[in-house]
């Protein structure tokens, strides 16, 4: 039997260990730049759609996935943000008048906006 045989069909190489010829895999590894909302997806698709991850681990295509999706709920947190602070009326003028009640608002906006977004980007 030969130590080593390609197959054409999928384009991947196979080494014979024992009685079985086992595929060549090779795992490259890359820094990670994604943040927050990568790491809950990773966390995400590790847990609740692992063939997903898999998939995207041994294509060399996760950390492409997770940079995308921080980059896209980044967007989508500042943008909807922006629509509830002025949809609420939170202005500089609320935060000198009334520092705490400004505080409140925006910690209640940013969480709004937060849950939406890992609702409907993160935990799909």
């Amino acid at each position: 039997m030969k130590k080593q045989i390609y197959d054409e069909k999928n384009g991947m190489s196979y080494t014979l260990h024992g009685d079985y010829y086992l595929p060549d895999l090779v795992l490259r590894e890359e820094e990670p730049t994604y943040g927050k909302y990568g790491m809950l997806r990773k966390q995400f698709l590790k847990e609740h759609r692992s063939a997903r991850y898999q998939y995207l681990l041994l294509t060399g295509k996760l950390n492409e996935h997770l940079n995308q999706i921080d980059q896209e709920s980044r967007k989508q947190m500042e943008m909807l943000m922006g629509q509830m602070v002025e949809r609420q009326g939170v202005t500089e003028e609320l935060k000198v008048q009334d520092q705490m009640k400004w505080v409140r608002l925006m910690n209640n906006i940013k969480a709004s906006a937060e849950e939406i977004v890992l609702k409907n980007m993160v935990y799909v």
